[in-house]
C-alpha cells in the first residue's frame, strides 16, 4: 500500500490546521488511485505529529509512505527539522519506504499555478 502525507507546521488556531485537513481530503480525491492513503501531519501545535503519523501509516499496511512539506520556503523547519523526523522514521521502519519529497515551494509547478490564479 502507498500513502501521501502532507507535512504542514500547525497552528494553535484550529481552523488553519483543519484548512490542512480539508486539503489533504481534496487531494485524496483527485489521485485516480495513485495512493491508498492521503492524510496529512504536523510539525507542531496540532496532531497529529509527523512521527506519529508515519507510524499510523505503516501500521495500517504501507509499505511506500511519500512525505510532500507543505512549506513555501526552505527555512530550518524544512531543511533540518522534517528531514530529522524523516530519518527517525526510515530507523523505527525499515520494511517501509518512507520518502520525503521537495517542499512545495520548490516544486517547478507553482510558479505556473501562481500564473494561473491571479488575473
Amino acid at each position: 500500500m502507498r500513502s501521501l502525507l502532507l507535512l504542514a507546521h500547525g497552528s494553535r488556531r484550529d481552523a488553519s490546521n483543519d484548512e490542512v485537513r480539508g486539503l489533504a481530503t481534496a487531494v485524496a480525491a483527485r489521485m485516480d488511485g495513485r495512493y491508498d492513503r492521503v492524510a496529512c501531519a504536523f510539525l507542531e501545535l496540532a496532531e497529529p505529529s509527523i512521527g506519529e503519523a508515519i507510524d499510523r501509516e505503516v501500521a495500517a499496511g504501507c509499505d511506500e509512505v511519500i512525505c510532500l512539506p507543505y512549506f513555501l520556503s526552505a527555512g530550518r523547519h524544512v531543511s533540518e527539522d522534517i528531514p530529522g523526523l524523516i530519518e527517525a522514521a526510515r530507523e523505527r521502519h525499515p520494511q517501509a519506504r518512507i520518502r520525503l519529497e521537495r517542499y512545495l515551494g520548490a516544486q517547478n509547478r507553482l510558479a505556473d499555478l501562481i500564473a494561473e490564479v491571479v488575473p
